[in-house]
């Protein structure tokens, strides 16, 4: 059975429909809104279809025990600094609306907890994306579904049976399950891209995938085997300062992966063998017949 498509922003997502490209800023931007306008800007002339956010409200992530574990980083010695000072306010997403809004390029995030849902439901975005680790908070895909908007939930470290679960929660209505593994990096030996038919098997809704791999090889193959959704970690730099920045892909890159999906769907074709115009002149000087021989 071929899943409906999904309408995400005026886009149709689904089998047969263009690859959606997702370029996930979530926290690259290092908490500065000037950074997240650059990353905005190499996702759009990259040609990706939207960008994506993290956003959380730290006290209710976190336990205070975590938030006032040592951590060194810009922002101070403790995690709690580290955390607040990656996270966004009304002001640096009004300018994030504004600007992506110029750049002709939706935007959206993932949201943490039930508070994150009601600030960005405030930008009315596209759509919603749940991380892999939200996966078994019931109360969060509840309040994500109250939304009424498409939601993409990547499943990474979670096995079947919790993806079973998630989904009866959110039920298959402008659902689209994103295969995903839960390492960064994550080595090519993890990234078990075959999960991508099984889904489509066991859910009969539209499948993405969401990588954290190094390099684009893997990313192509997984827009092969179908994935109607690519996500990938957009970064200025590999070297810079955070967490995800290793397995992010910079602007150059970027540009290459959604230029090699755009050059595979065009070649994927519709299945049917026949005889191309593009083949006739070879077939009528080369084309050998029974018992009879041809002038070179």
């Amino acid at each position: 059975m071929k899943a409906t498509p999904v309408d995400i922003g005026g886009r149709s997502v689904g089998a047969g429909c263009p690859c959606f490209v997702i370029a996930e800023i979530g926290i690259n931007h290092n908490g500065s809104v000037e950074t997240a306008k650059a990353l905005v800007d190499a996702a759009a002339s990259a040609g990706c279809e939207a960008v994506k956010f993290q956003k959380r409200t730290v006290e209710a992530v976190y336990s205070p025990e975590e938030l006032d574990r040592p951590r060194e980083s810009p922002f101070g010695k403790t995690n709690r600094e580290l955390k607040l000072g990656l996270e966004f306010g009304r002001e640096g997403y009004d300018a994030i609306a504004r600007h992506s809004s110029d750049r002709r390029i939706l935007w959206f995030a993932s949201c943490w907890d039930e508070g994150s849902v009601d600030f960005i439901e405030g930008y009315d975005p596209p759509c919603y994306k749940i991380a892999s680790a939200c996966l078994t908070d019931d109360a969060l895909l509840r309040r994500h579904r109250q939304t009424g908007k498409p939601i993409l939930l990547s499943t990474g470290m979670s096995s079947m049976d919790e993806i079973r679960h998630a989904v009866s929660v959110l039920g298959k209505e402008n659902l689209i399950l994103l295969h995903c593994t839960s390492a960064y990096p994550c080595a090519p030996v993890d990234l078990n891209l075959s999960v991508i038919g099984s889904l489509r098997r066991e859910f009969e809704v539209p499948i993405g995938y969401s990588g954290h791999e190094v390099g684009l090889q893997t990313s192509v193959a997984a827009a092969v085997l179908g994935a109607c959704v690519l996500e990938r970690h957009l970064t200025l730099d590999r070297a810079m300062w955070g967490s995800d920045q290793a397995a992010s892909v910079e602007p150059h890159g970027m540009a290459h992966l959604v230029r090699d999906i755009r050059v595979i769907e065009e070649a994927m074709g519709d299945g049917e063998k026949r005889v191309l115009e593009s083949e006739r002149a070879a077939r009528a000087k080369l084309r050998r017949i029974v018992g009879t021989r041809r002038n070179a």
